[in-house]
């Protein structure tokens, strides 16, 4: 009988938590495994706004990270990270190099300036609060839509801000025998989202009556040298598995999770995109590479599907559910 597990947090060993400003439009989300997990990165988009990427490279000395932190904020909210790797250290949680612990926390973060409060963004106190909620909640079902790094998030940004959709953070679980593979994404996307089965829009650009279009790639093609977009845009996600995974393996099955973005978003890892993926092995489970990346795959597209659909409409844009 396959396991039911619905959440990330369910998985042994992952602990996850959202820090939520939603006056301002900003939050970030952390997902920590405090054993250790092996880890790996793919970044794909052309504006990436990231932490502790170039260490997961497998030729690299450090073989586990304890947290990756999912943040609004653009570059600002990178300080989330340093608030996960305080709380990490203050209960004992790091890497011992002797004189002391270094948690390993990994991070991206997304644009959303142009939503709530620009100058408002994720610090380290937020990236505490959110360590804090993952950690002293074991096994609560992760909260979706307009929370932590979800907040800000909105897609179909191609025709100005009046256009967009309201998009956030999704979540998807995808179990075979003894193999999990869950997901966790925000969807900040400069394009529209599609159902990854039945290939139905369901967030994207709308048109000038308030209705969904969904035509960013006919839009995109035709600007010709027109001025491009500013780089507003951003989807970032972390899989966790509770396969056994070398660091290369985890990069590859990073990789391989390009595809459920392409899946879901058109079009995808544009100049304006920071499309940033990290994978997180516990290590638990013996199980082929191959098999691991599609069953991620799987759960990816379906968590930013998830994402456009959780969400709710906020901040004078419409989401998926008021349409």
């Amino acid at each position: 009988m396959e396991q039911k597990i619905t959440s990330i947090t369910q998985i042994p060993g992952i602990f996850a938590g959202h820090s939520t400003d939603a006056a301002a439009g900003t939050g970030c989300t952390a997902i920590i495994c405090p054993g250790g997990a092996v880890a790996g990165v793919d970044v794909r988009g052309g504006a990436p706004a990231t932490r502790e990427t170039d260490l997961l490279r497998p030729e690299e000395t450090v073989q586990a990270i304890h947290a990756v932190v999912l943040s609004g904020g653009s570059a600002y909210g990178l300080s989330a990270s340093c608030g996960v790797a305080e709380e990490l250290e203050r209960r004992g949680i790091g890497l011992d190099v002797g004189v002391g612990l270094v948690p390993i926390v990994s991070g991206a973060c997304l644009f959303d300036l142009a939503i709530g409060d620009a100058s408002v963004r994720p610090t380290s106190v937020d990236g505490i609060e959110a360590a804090m909620e993952a950690l002293d909640n074991p096994g609560k079902p992760l909260e979706r839509g307009n929370v932590g790094a979800g907040t800000g998030c909105s897609v179909g940004k191609i025709a100005g801000p009046m256009r967009s959709m309201k998009s956030g953070l999704g979540e998807n679980v995808q179990v075979s025998g003894n193999l999990v593979c869950g997901a966790v994404t925000a969807v900040n996307a400069v394009g529209d989202v599609f159902d990854p089965v039945t290939h139905e829009a369901i967030a994207g650009v709308l048109d000038e009556q308030g209705n969904l279009a969904a035509n960013t790639d006919d839009l995109l093609c035709s600007m010709g040298a027109s001025m491009p977009l500013d780089r507003t845009n951003t989807t970032i996600s972390c899989v966790v598995t509770n396969a056994k995974l070398t660091k290369a393996e985890c990069t590859k099955i990073a990789q391989m999770c390009g595809d459920a973005y392409a899946h879901a978003i058109r079009p995808v890892h544009t100049t304006n995109d920071g499309d940033t993926v990290f994978v997180m092995s516990t290590g638990e489970v013996e199980a082929m590479v191959d098999a691991v990346g599609a069953l991620a795959v799987r759960a990816l597209e379906r968590a930013i599907a998830d994402g456009a659909r959780s969400a709710t409409g906020a901040y004078g844009i419409k989401a998926a559910c008021d349409l």
